[in-house]
C-alpha cells in the first residue's frame, strides 16, 4: 500500500536488543515508505548498536542516543518535536516490546486522514488485550478508573500506540503535559481535551510481551493514581 504522506513511527528503547530487529522489520514491511525513529536511553543491553548496524542499510532509520534513562515523557516529546522540525505529516507512536503489532499501523495512516489523533484500544468495541491475571485486572480497572474520574469520553487512557496528524497539530505543545513517565499517555489526553482537539480510538489487539523484562515499576500504579488526582482536580476547578 502507497501513500502520499510522510510518515515517522517512533518508538522509544531501553533493554530491547531482544525485539528491536523484529519490530523494525514489522514497520518495515507494513508501512515500507515510512521513517523510523528510535529514541534510544543508552540501554545498557546495547540496542543501541543492534540499530547502527541496521542504519547501515536502511537510510529511512534514525537513531537518538541519551546518555542516561531520561523516561518515556521526555522521549515522546522530542520524538513530536523531531516530526515537526522535519516536516512530517504524520507520527505514530508504539512501544518496542512487540505488545503492538505493526499490522495494525495502516489502520493509523487510514484515520489520520480525517482525524487530529487516534489512538489505538484494547478496550474499545473490537480491541484486545492478551495479558493474563492481574496485570489485566489492574489495567481494566485502571483505565475505567480514569474514565469515570476525568469525564473523557475514551476506553483507553494508557497506551502509547497512537497517531498524531503533526499538520493539524502544529500549534499543540506536548510541554503542556507535565505527567512523568507512564503517566504522560493519560496526560496528553487531559491535554488534547482541553483544547478540544477530537480523539479517534480505533481497536487494537494489545499482546503481552514475550521478550525481555518490563520496564514498568510496581510504584507506577501509585504515581498514576496521584497524576489522575491532580489533573481531574485541575480540570474541573482550575480551567
Amino acid at each position: 500500500m502507497n501513500y502520499d504522506k510522510r510518515i515517522l513511527v517512533f518508538s522509544a528503547t531501553y533493554n530491547e536488543i531482544e525485539n528491536i530487529k523484529e519490530l523494525i522489520s514489522g514497520i518495515q514491511k507494513n508501512l515500507p515508505n515510512s521513517s523510523i525513529l528510535i529514541i534510544d536511553d543508552n540501554s545498557p543491553d546495547k540496542t543501541q548498536e543492534v540499530i547502527h548496524k541496521l542504519k547501515k542499510n536502511n537510510k529511512n532509520l534514525f537513531l537518538i542516543e541519551r546518555e542516561n534513562k531520561l523516561g518515556l515523557d521526555t522521549a515522546h516529546k522530542a520524538a513530536f518535536k523531531y516530526a515537526v522540525e522535519n516536516n512530517f505529516d504524520y507520527l505514530i507512536t508504539m512501544d518496542a516490546d512487540l505488545s503492538h503489532d505493526p499490522k495494525e499501523l495502516p489502520k493509523f495512516v487510514k484515520n489520520l486522514n480525517s482525524f487530529p489523533f487516534v489512538m489505538g484500544s484494547r478496550y474499545s468495541s473490537g480491541g484486545k488485550c492478551l495479558m493474563k491475571g492481574s496485570r489485566l485486572i489492574m489495567s481494566k480497572f485502571g483505565n475505567k478508573l480514569i474514565k469515570i474520574l476525568s469525564g473523557i469520553k475514551s476506553n483507553e487512557f494508557t497506551t502509547s500506540y497512537r497517531g498524531f496528524n503533526v499538520k493539524k497539530l502544529k500549534n499543540f505543545d506536548l510541554n503542556n503535559v507535565k505527567s512523568k513517565g507512564y503517566s504522560f499517555f493519560m496526560g496528553t489526553l487531559f491535554e488534547l481535551e482541553k483544547n478540544n482537539i477530537e480523539i479517534k480510538e480505533i481497536p487494537i489487539t494489545f499482546n503481552d510481551r514475550k521478550k525481555g523484562v518490563s520496564k514498568i515499576p510496581k510504584i507506577e500504579i501509585l504515581r498514576t493514581l496521584k497524576n489522575l488526582f491532580f489533573l481531574t482536580l485541575n480540570k474541573r476547578f482550575f480551567r
